[in-house]
């Protein structure tokens, strides 16, 4: 029996309905692909300290990528080592020695628990990272880092926010 051309294209139709879906892999493999290459550029650069927002970090055009050290975080409120609050700031205010002692001890317990100083390292001592408010009085710093040296932690780095330096108008 001969069909009508109508009939013939409705059963080709009707075949082609019928089979199940195909996917194109292809696209999708190039786009993951692309997603893959954009986050492995990205993502290596920038290495970020945990920020308490109540701390305003001073601005800075230095180029150093911070390192993994120990870190001294000095709030509005308190002085803590490694997420570990040791002491208050009115504490650190009101005292009148050169080193502020609860902070010390806790320098002192964090050096033993990490081992001995390596020979090539005596010189410089353990590193740490002082991460303070912008606002916060040079003769507190100066005492917080004078407690760090002298419990063996005298590579001292200063957190700070990267300025751009083409906002910098340079006068000033």
């Amino acid at each position: 029996m001969k069909q009508s051309l109508r009939a013939k294209r409705m059963a080709k139709h009707h075949r082609r309905l019928n089979q199940a879906p195909k996917l194109n892999l292809v696209s999708l493999m190039d786009i993951f692909t692309i997603l893959v290459f954009f986050l492995l550029v990205n993502s290596g650069d920038v290495e970020v300290l945990q920020a308490d927002k109540s701390i305003k970090l001073p601005a800075s055009v230095s180029e150093q990528v911070p390192e993994n050290n120990l870190l001294v975080v000095v709030s509005a409120t308190d002085v803590m080592v490694g997420g570990r609050s040791v002491g208050k700031v009115s504490e650190l205010l009101a005292s009148t020695d050169d080193k502020f002692i609860p902070l010390e001890t806790e320098l002192k317990y964090q050096a033993q628990k990490a081992g001995p100083l390596k020979p090539e390292d005596e010189l410089t001592g353990r590193p740490v990272t002082i991460m303070a408010d912008q606002g916060l009085p040079y003769a507190m710093l100066k005492k917080i880092m004078a407690t760090c040296a002298a419990a063996e932690y005298r590579a001292i780095s200063l957190a700070v926010t990267q300025k751009d330096v083409s906002a910098d108008t340079g006068g000033g």
